[in-house]
């Protein structure tokens, strides 16, 4: 019995330039996936980061308000009774002294997590772009599916390898 062979509408006849623009798509679809993740995770830092810094700022305007409040206390003390009690001066002094040395290292973390902020921040923008000229470059790969034109493919590549290079330098922030 003869085998028959059965020719479908569509069948595509190999192409080796393809299998390896596929497998060039394949490998920009994953740094792009990894970039991705980098990115998401230093935004998210980035505004964890912020919220804590504000919080120490909160913290920070409080520690000022009970030293103003104690200085006001020991000016009313002193206004009202210049000879008063010592006891109660040294104790208004001593407050304001606590609230002011505290309130300087409250402001010190704030600082330090804000220039934190910041550099999330840079590293976030650096990924975006990489992230960005990566899609760029899967998007004028595919195109060559569909177009056939040999000049997507390399052009998508230089595209994929300038966004993964920026995202890199995100890493060494």
């Amino acid at each position: 019995m003869a085998e028959l062979e059965i020719k479908h509408e569509g069948e595509e006849t190999h192409d080796p330039y393809g299998q390896r623009v596929g497998l060039a798509a394949a490998l920009i679809a994953v740094v792009l996936a990894i970039v991705t993740i980098a990115s998401h995770r230093s935004h998210t830092s980035a505004v964890v980061l912020r919220s804590e810094a504000n919080d120490q700022w909160s913290h920070y305007q409080s520690k000022r308000l009970k030293s103003h409040t104690a200085e006001l206390g020991r000016d009313l003390l002193l206004e009202l009774r210049p000879d008063g009690n010592p006891d109660l001066r040294k104790r208004y002094a001593d407050e304001v002294e606590k609230n002011n040395r505290e309130s300087e290292e409250v402001s010190a973390e704030a600082r330090k997590l804000e220039a934190q902020v910041s550099v999330d921040e840079r590293k976030a923008l650096r990924y975006d772009l990489g992230e960005g000229l990566l899609e760029v470059g899967l998007v004028l790969c595919s195109i060559y599916f569909i177009s056939r034109k040999r000049i997507f493919p390399p052009v998508g590549i230089l595209a994929a390898l300038t966004g993964a290079a920026i995202a890199l330098t995100g890493i060494f922030l």
